[in-house]
């Protein structure tokens, strides 16, 4: 988020605007079912020609079998093969395509590609199926004549290292004993004990050497896209979730890291007497700072592999952890005073830092934040949160053109409401302090304003903001107003929506045109 200011070697901020982007809402002419890898680039083009400079995607990392949260993921470093852009496989020419979907897959492929919605479980069924005639390929045409490509295949296996072999045996374990968890499995296999792994690396070669393909195939996707949307003048931006879950290839491989007598959660707020239970383990950090935070920082190195600059989720996590022990009704914090609190969240964000370089790295702090975690933030740089109706003084809504440069402005993000539907919910009294806060910042618009008018007052607001990077979720820059997800609800309607307008007819689409020209112009107006 930064730029060099000259020969003394200062940097400052760079006013830049960028689109929230889930990758499985895209829909274009080509996908299966689901947004894909090789849409970023045509995605990128237009957002380009509409100003923006950011892709912010949410987390793209594998899921489980039945799971749709991104926060949700069997790794925290293995990309979902479920994005790959199966049309553009080498392994998979139109005929190979044809014959491995059949007939009948053609008219499931049909029907997937109409949803209105993912359906996770089908997409993954059939893109499973054609990857596997694709890996069919790839052995008998690269690995049995040892090709450069196949070669290029050991090389990206060599450099991904631990993460990859952990995870592929993993994968192969799991689909072994149908699909259940490390937890369950036969202690040997459980407890990683040698014996056991070595018998299952042998029984399960193919399987295994079958997921590290996918994942394979997935990153030099990621790859190409990256230079793609480099050579366009977008930077892609990612969002690296808190921690992993207890059944995740991770937790199996580094359960000494972790807590598993206790769930992660958040203390009692306004919203929630007792707190939030999010069923997951809690970090040891104890654990963490003995071995120099090292699985944090290799983290923080995949994402800066895969990401220009990267959100880390839940940033007081790393300060305090709000913690239950199994089974108990009430939790508490896992460190007592303030004074350690802040010591630890400093030590792990300075090694972050550290890792991913200047600028690199913006923060999740919203909710009820310590005033102290926001003086490490700043002292390290790292830009936190500013969401245009939460940030008040009293009843007054702050003009968001007071927002610190080191920050990232937005209305909503995917745990809200798009601001057009968030606004026709709202209490007429939160409406009408808004409405103060965008007159006052020069975009003024009446309370009871609908259409183009509080589409140009709204994004009016946020572009002209002090943030030098400001957010809009792609659906409020389309017209749409679905949200993406609903916090403490499950069900089949979060994380799996879809754009209406395929991103070939973005530029054609009346409606979409007119709202995007509105945008150039307000982006050029706030120098951004």
């Amino acid at each position: 988020m930064t730029r060099s200011s000259g020969a003394s070697g200062d940097r400052e901020p760079e006013r830049r605007a960028g689109l929230t982007v889930p990758l499985f809402s895209l829909r274009s002419h080509r996908d299966f079912g689901i947004g894909e890898i090789g849409d970023l680039p045509r995605l990128g083009d237009w957002a380009r020609g509409v100003g923006f400079r950011v892709l912010q995607l949410l987390p793209t990392f594998e899921l489980a079998r039945g799971e749709t949260s991104p926060y949700g993921a069997r790794t925290a470093f293995g990309l979902d093969p479920i994005y790959i852009s199966l049309r553009d496989v080498p392994e998979l020419d139109a005929s190979v395509l044809h014959d491995a979907l059949g007939p009948s897959g053609e008219a499931e492929l049909a029907a997937l590609r109409a949803r209105k919605a993912v359906d996770y479980v089908a997409v993954r069924a059939i893109k499973e199926r054609v990857l596997s005639r694709a890996f069919q390929r790839f052995v008998e045409r690269e690995i049995a004549h040892d090709t450069p490509r196949a070669r290029a295949f050991r090389e990206f296996r060599n450099e991904a290292g631990v993460w990859e072999d952990d995870l592929s045996l993993y994968v192969a374990i799991r689909g072994e004993r149908e699909e259940h968890g490390w937890s369950t499995w036969p202690v040997g296999l459980r407890d990683r004990e040698p014996k056991a792994l070595q018998e299952a690396r042998e029984r399960l070669a193919r399987p295994i050497l079958q997921h590290a393909y996918a994942q394979f195939v997935a990153g030099e996707q990621w790859a190409a896209a990256r230079r793609a949307l480099k050579e366009r003048g977008v930077a892609l931006m990612g969002d690296l979730p808190f921690i992993v879950g207890g059944e995740s290839a991770d937790a199996w491989a580094h359960r000494h890291l972790l807590r598993t007598d206790v769930s992660l959660g958040a203390p009692p707020d306004a919203y929630s007497e007792e707190g939030q239970d999010w069923g997951l383990p809690a970090y040891d950090f104890a654990r963490l700072e003995q071995e120099g935070f090292s699985w944090l920082t290799a983290r923080t190195r995949r994402a800066r592999q895969l990401y220009d600059l990267f959100r880390i989720d839940h940033v007081v996590g790393y300060f305090r952890q709000w913690i239950k022990p199994r089974g108990a009704q009430k939790g508490h914090f896992d460190l007592p005073s303030e004074r350690v609190q802040e010591a630890r969240g400093r030590a792990v964000l300075t090694a972050m830092v550290r890792e991913a370089g200047p600028g690199a790295i913006v923060a999740e702090d919203l909710g009820v934040i310590p005033h102290w975690v926001r003086g490490v933030m700043r002292s390290l740089s790292i830009p936190g949160y500013r969401v245009l109706p939460w940030e008040r003084d009293g009843d007054v809504v702050r003009d968001p053109r007071s927002f610190p440069p080191l920050s990232v402005a937005t209305w909503s993000t995917h745990d809200t409401a798009p601001i057009a539907l968030w606004w026709r919910e709202m209490t007429p009294a939160d409406r009408g302090a808004i409405t103060a806060m965008m007159a006052g910042s020069g975009a003024d618009v009446a309370a009871h304003a609908t259409g183009d008018a509080l589409f140009e007052a709204h994004m009016r607001s946020l572009f002209g903001s002090g943030s030098s990077l400001a957010l809009a979720l792609l659906q409020e820059i389309l017209g749409e107003d679905q949200r993406i997800n609903t916090p403490g609800t499950v069900g089949p309607e979060n994380w799996t929506t879809r754009m209406a307008t395929p991103i070939e007819a973005l530029a054609t689409d009346v409606a979409v045109a007119r709202r995007a020209k509105v945008t150039s112009q307000l982006l050029r107006e706030a120098k951004r």
